[in-house]
């Protein structure tokens, strides 16, 4: 893994749109992995104000979200596709057709998992997969035991996910307790990865993904087997890291070395 400790959210959120901009200028069909959640919110309105004052274009590129709620409709204000319509499609000049999210509603939500492993196949796998991190380390909604080879498919929520969950629904209203979402395998596949994090509640989580044990009991974890994950965090989510100091000496040492580095450096295809 790489890891990044940026003093703030914002200039966090600045280079992580820097990486995605040079993804989609390169390869203008780029296909883009989504997160939803607090974590690429500062990406997403970042995109959005490049797009806006500086032309960047969204019309090639086809989007799939790791992941959607089971039993709520596409338009119900706690759905994921409604999160991703509000917070970043509906703001930029993406064909609503190329923009994936799986069906929650779906007749029967068992099969929608290897249906939407077949449109991440068809569409030529993807590009660059952006992730947020649960405070229990979960990606997506892999939960803690999902199995490191897993792909695409209808997981239950732990009590803990529902209860961080719950502050989006009424009392009163329907919450629910299981998802569709890419599997861990699924997420292993995307040609590069970058993970999200701000806030010292992620610190655990961090500590235990980059640092800890390869397991299954800290899903993220699963990252490090992955050639090209970079993890971009902020200092309070990089408060519980060990080797903090030395994340911190290798950036300044790859800095030194790269000094011509390009963004283009960075780019999947």
């Amino acid at each position: 893994m790489e890891i990044l400790i940026f003093p703030d959210a914002q200039s966090l959120a600045r280079k992580s749109a820097d990486l995605l901009e040079s993804q989609i200028k390169t390869y203008p069909d780029s296909v883009i992995g989504l997160a939803t959640g607090s974590s690429p919110l500062g990406l997403y309105e970042e995109l959005i104000r490049r797009h806006n004052e500086y032309d960047l274009s969204f019309a090639g590129v086809k989007t799939f979200n790791l992941d959607e709620y089971v039993g709520i409709p596409a338009k119900h204000p706690q759905s994921y596709r409604t999160f991703m319509d509000e917070n970043l499609f509906n703001k930029i000049d993406i064909d609503a057709s190329n923009t994936h999210v799986p069906d929650g509603m779906a007749e029967n939500p068992l099969k929608v998992g290897p249906a939407y492993e077949k449109m991440i196949e068809e569409a030529g796998g993807i590009d660059l997969q952006v992730l947020g991190i649960g405070t229990d380390g979960h990606i997506g909604f892999n939960e803690p035991t999902s199995s490191l080879g897993s792909i695409t498919r209808v997981k239950t929520l732990t009590r803990q996910t529902i209860v961080d969950n719950s502050r989006f629904f009424k009392s009163d209203e329907f919450q629910p307790k299981l998802a569709i979402t890419m599997g861990i395998k699924t997420i292993l596949d995307a040609r590069r990865i970058l993970l999200l994090a701000c806030g010292e509640n992620k610190a655990e989580a961090i500590r235990d993904m980059v640092e800890g044990p390869l397991s299954a009991f800290c899903p993220a974890s699963a990252l490090q087997f992955h050639q090209r994950t970079t993890v971009f965090i902020d200092e309070s989510a990089a408060s519980k890291l060990s080797l903090k100091g030395y994340y911190k000496f290798v950036d300044e040492m790859q800095v030194d070395l790269l000094r011509q580095h390009r963004p283009s450096d960075w780019i999947s295809r």
